[in-house]
């Protein structure tokens, strides 16, 4: 780098996802800027991520499309070999002087999907979503856990609550009721 900064620009589509082979995405349109930014014992590596991603619905397995968007920064240093130094500091080899940053791009873009992803309510695969509601679950007394149907493909899980009290609880709030 002949500057004290750079800018690079990325676009990762889905030959990028096969390349990189990753478990979470395997499709998708992302575009990566990289700010590249040198200071006196390290460089500093500004990651802006936006795009599309595909990933399947967690409820009916169906590919959805979903937006994604960060901001995540790595900081590089040279050193005398490879190192991970905490959550965003990698030591490389002097010697080497470069870094591959393909595996960490798709690392940002992989921590920016939620947890939970499902179609948006009416759009889940119908046929799956009605195959599911007939394993389900329907009456509390079945086990411990209730389950609604509540038209289509809105399907709530809620854990049924433990009624009784212990009654040494009732005999503190007593005492502190007391105070």
């Amino acid at each position: 780098m002949q500057t004290d900064s750079a800018k690079y620009e990325f676009v990762l589509d889905n030959l990028y996802f096969a390349h990189i082979d990753g478990p979470e995405v395997q499709k998708g349109k992302v575009n990566v800027t990289l700010n590249v930014k040198r200071t006196s014992r390290a460089f500093e590596l500004s990651f802006q991520t936006d795009g599309m991603v595909w990933v399947p619905c967690d409820r009916c397995l169906d590919d959805m499309e979903l937006p994604i968007s960060s901001s995540d920064k790595l900081m590089v240093k040279f050193g005398h070999e490879y190192a991970e130094e905490g959550e965003n500091l990698i030591v490389i080899p002097e010697e080497e002087g470069e870094i591959n940053v393909a595996w960490f791009m798709y690392e940002f873009i992989a921590l920016s999907i939620p947890m939970k992803h499902v179609h948006a309510p009416g759009k889940c695969n119908k046929a799956m979503t009605s195959k599911l509601s007939k394993h389900l679950k329907t009456n509390a007394n079945e086990d411990s856990d209730e389950v609604f149907d509540t038209g289509g493909d809105d399907i709530v899980i809620e854990e049924e609550v433990e009624e009784q009290i212990d009654p040494r609880w009732n005999e503190l709030k007593k005492i502190l009721d007391n105070n």
